[in-house]
């Protein structure tokens, strides 16, 4: 560290004194709902999952659950658009923070910036429905509705993305310094170094948190800087309980404590390694400082037999799972794909004894206990179940073509599900297309009979594997012998060692007594 001060000239904000403004922190700490909650707690049960490495890195992995755990953190809609509004969650809270700073501060005219990172907009409009009702489609447009609708006229709210290029990044920045667009949102990419807005900054509002602490530091440094004309600047961190938030925030801190360890312009005094070498074993140093060829012998004998001990040791695993597979595995697996053979040819029957379809080939639904013969009217009572869920249970809604159906939500997909049962359970996603959820169930009922063939199939590649299994576990380690030889051989090689220890012990008594007598001869010439 020392070595690296004396190249490196590190000037940090401690120690220039600008004249910047006090900053006022405010941490927001916002409750989850009762969705979030059960959605994180099934992000652990994933997590624990791939842990005990149980699920394909392909289809679930940790980098895809943090992900999905900053988007929940910041809001449940992020998983799927038809999931409620919490007013009291991340939005709802920041959009009533700026709201209030904005009617304190009017004859001013002082400014604020919204940072977040995810949901940035695709669109710059809100999206609506055929019906004239609003769709959520990103934290952006969602933000800047409400403040609308709580009075902050339209043209004083912009996103960064709208400017395109670096002519309208001007305009966009100068109108922000004049106080004419009031409020300016934006990632932390798009709005973090090169943007002077400082002016009238008044509040900063972090809606969730960057990777990297330099990204945090970008964006409080907008408005805490030179130039800024206000004495305070109020930042407003966003924390939902309960949620990744406090992952991220940890990581954070352990990052900046690296950092700090190096980036300062105080005498460090502690150090910071980032060690990455192969050592040379005990055996091989021994080996090459004394010289004896038996010595580097034995040392690559032991490598050797090491790696054969664990060749075998995996071989003998191999053998114990393809014993353990002809007593239990595939016996299991074809009386289980057997029974799911027996159950979709009962369901078949199940589905053929309760089709009546009508002219367009929909079959009568009941649904919580009301019966629909009309495809548009269940489907869109089916809409209106997902979008009053308020939990991702399964939930029974009724009864199609002889089939329960079960309403459930994916939070890895982040899709609603419908699941038909009778003696075997058939799932679909559902979409927001009225008649296209009618069309996926009747698919996947349709579909039920080409299941048999597949299984059937199945079953007959498994009692193949059983009988290969049972050929396997006769044969022995193939690499036996050469085991056997080389063990021997370093058991010679030990003896062997062992001798020339007990001769090295008695040359160096020899070589005492000899010395001994040489000094007893120099006394006796002395007294002479």
């Amino acid at each position: 560290m020392s070595l690296f001060k004396e190249v490196a000239d590190i000037q940090t904000a401690d120690t220039l004194n600008l004249p910047t403004p006090e900053v006022v922190r405010h941490d927001e700490i916002v409750k989850p709902s009762q969705m979030q909650q059960d959605m994180v707690a099934e992000l652990g049960e994933r997590a624990e999952a791939i842990r005990k490495g149980s699920v394909d890195p392909s289809e679930d992995n940790m980098l895809k659950i943090t992900n999905e755990g900053r988007k929940l953190a910041l809001d449940q809609r992020l998983m799927n658009e038809m999931l409620e509004d919490n007013e009291n969650g991340k939005v709802g809270v920041c959009a009533n923070n700026i709201y209030k700073i904005w009617e304190e501060n009017k004859e001013q005219k002082l400014t604020q910036l919204v940072f977040c990172d995810l949901s940035t907009p695709k669109q710059f409009e809100e999206k609506f429905d055929d019906e004239g009702n609003y769709v959520f489609t990103d934290v952006y447009n969602d933000l800047r509705r409400k403040l609308v609708l709580k009075g902050i006229p339209r043209e004083e709210i912009a996103f960064i993305h709208e400017a395109d290029n670096e002519t309208k990044k001007k305009e966009l920045f100068a109108k922000v310094r004049k106080g004419e667009i009031r409020v300016l949102m934006g990632s932390t990419s798009k709005m973090g170094a090169g943007t002077n807005v400082q002016d009238k900054i008044i509040a900063l509002h972090h809606l969730d948190t960057p990777y990297r602490p330099a990204d945090l530091t970008q964006r409080n440094g907008r408005g805490v800087r030179q130039g800024n004309q206000n004495k305070q600047v109020h930042i407003y961190t966003y924390v939902t309980e309960k949620t990744f938030d406090a992952y991220l925030f940890q990581m954070l801190e352990r990052k900046q404590g690296f950092i700090s360890q190096i980036m300062t312009s105080k005498t460090p005094d502690r150090t910071a390694d980032d060690i990455d070498e192969t050592a040379l074993s005990y055996g091989e140093i021994k080996a090459l400082a004394t010289g004896n060829k038996y010595i580097l012998e034995k040392t690559q004998l032991d490598s050797e037999v090491a790696k054969l001990k664990i060749v075998r040791q995996s071989y003998q695993s191999q053998i114990y799972d393809l014993e353990d597979k002809i007593a239990r595995s595939y016996p299991n697996q074809i009386k289980e794909i057997q029974e799911k053979v027996d159950a979709l040819e009962a369901d078949v029957k199940q589905l053929e004894d309760n089709t009546i379809p009508n002219e367009d080939g929909f079959s009568k639904m009941i649904l919580k206990g009301i019966e629909y013969t009309d495809k548009e009217q269940a489907g869109k009572a089916i809409l209106e179940f997902c979008k009053s869920k308020s939990n991702p249970d399964i939930e029974d809604i009724g009864e199609y073509r002889g089939f329960r159906l079960e309403l459930g939500f994916n939070s890895v997909e982040k899709q609603f599900t419908m699941t038909m049962r009778n003696k075997y359970s058939y799932n679909i996603f559902l979409g927001s297309d009225t008649f296209g959820n009618i069309t996926r169930i009747n698919n996947a009922l349709e579909a039920i009979k080409d299941k048999i063939p597949d299984a059937k199939l199945r079953i007959e590649d498994i009692e193949k594997q059983l009988e290969t299994a049972k050929i396997e576990v006769e044969k022995p380690f193939p690499k036996e012998e050469e085991l056997k030889e080389k063990m021997k051989k370093l058991e010679e090689l030990n003896i062997l060692l062992k001798l020339d220890e007990k001769e090295k012990q008695v040359l160096d008594t020899s070589n005492d007594e000899i010395e001994d007598n040489e000094k007893d001869k120099d006394k006796d010439h002395e007294r002479q």
